[in-house]
Formats: structure tokens, C-alpha cells, sequence
């Protein structure tokens, strides 16, 4: 399984294919549904996004509240085609990867290849494992959206799957 950090995950895109296993580390945002429609929003209204889209990675998740002494709760994915409306404006804004459970769109999969970035899945689930890979968590936006705010997270080698990889490949449509 591949280590991957964040910052190089788009060189790392080129040598990706559907199915391959990776190990992500570094900074991720959330967002979900209501975050989705603020964020995009603020980009028709010309305002200042959370968070810097050139690079970024977006995991579609939402944490449970945390247990005494932890970062997080469980923290497991929610279905990716919920985000689709949005996902291709911010591939085109720069976004490198989003992560989630289920298929997407082929507009998403025409802005993953269009823009060389990836659709990563975690494990429907296991949102402890997913929990025990973050290090840090902090709200930046839209904190009265709750468990949906916009957070920041540190992944610590959290294994995830490429699902649609820089070039259109698909692991959903190549195992049907």
C-alpha cells in the first residue's frame, strides 16, 4: 500500500489506477450536503471561501461527538452522488480529490479526469477506523451546521481506495 501525503497527491494521481490501495496523511476538509450549497454560494457571490480549494481534498463525512481523551468520534463516510451537483465547480477550482462511499456522476468523472484529480473511498462503516486515523480536528466554518460544519482534519495514514482514478477509470464500472 502506497503513502500518500495530501500536498502530492495530484503528482501521485498520474500513477494511480481504480482499485489501488493507499495510505493518505495530512490535511482534509469535511464537507456534506448544507456545506456544500455555502460553499458554493459563497464562490457565485465572489466571497472567501473556509478553506484554500487549489489542492484540497474533501472527505464527505461527519463526526459522531467524541468519547474522554479522543480527537474525534466515529468519523465513517456518507454517499458521494449526494455531493454531485457540486463536485465538478470545485474540481475546476482546483480541488485535487474528494472522499466518500458509492459511485458518482459522469460529470464528476468527466472534472476528476479534466482536471487530473481522484475520487477516494473510505470504507462504509468503519467509522472508528476512520476515527483512529485522524490526529486533529478543528471547526473552521459553519458551526451551526453541527455535525455537517465545515472541520479540518489531520489524516495519519488513513487507508482509502481509489474509486475513480485521473484517467476515468472506475472501480465501480469495472466491476459490474
Amino acid at each position: 500500500m502506497k503513502s500518500i501525503n495530501v500536498t502530492d497527491l495530484r503528482s501521485a494521481a498520474k500513477e494511480l489506477s481504480a482499485g489501488d490501495s493507499i495510505l493518505l496523511s495530512g490535511i482534509v476538509y469535511t464537507a456534506r450536503d448544507a456545506a456544500h450549497k455555502r460553499l458554493t454560494a459563497l464562490i457565485a457571490d465572489g466571497g472567501e471561501l473556509p478553506f484554500p480549494l487549489e489542492g484540497s481534498c474533501i472527505y464527505y463525512a461527519g463526526p459522531t461527538p467524541p468519547m474522554p481523551g479522543r480527537v474525534c468520534g466515529s468519523f465513517g463516510p456518507t454517499t458521494s452522488c449526494r455531493m454531485d451537483a457540486f463536485a465538478p465547480l470545485l474540481y475546476d477550482l482546483g480541488m485535487t480529490a474528494t472522499i466518500g462511499k458509492g459511485g458518482r456522476s459522469n460529470e464528476v468523472k468527466e472534472a476528476i479526469v479534466r482536471n487530473g484529480g481522484l475520487y477516494l473511498l473510505a470504507i462504509g462503516g468503519a467509522g472508528a477506523v476512520a476515527a483512529s486515523h485522524i490526529t486533529s480536528m478543528e471547526e473552521i466554518a459553519f458551526a451551526e451546521l453541527g455535525c455537517e460544519s465545515v472541520k479540518k482534519l489531520v489524516f495519519d495514514d488513513f487507508p482509502l481506495i481509489v474509486g475513480t482514478d485521473a484517467y476515468g477509470n472506475d472501480i465501480f464500472e469495472r466491476n459490474r
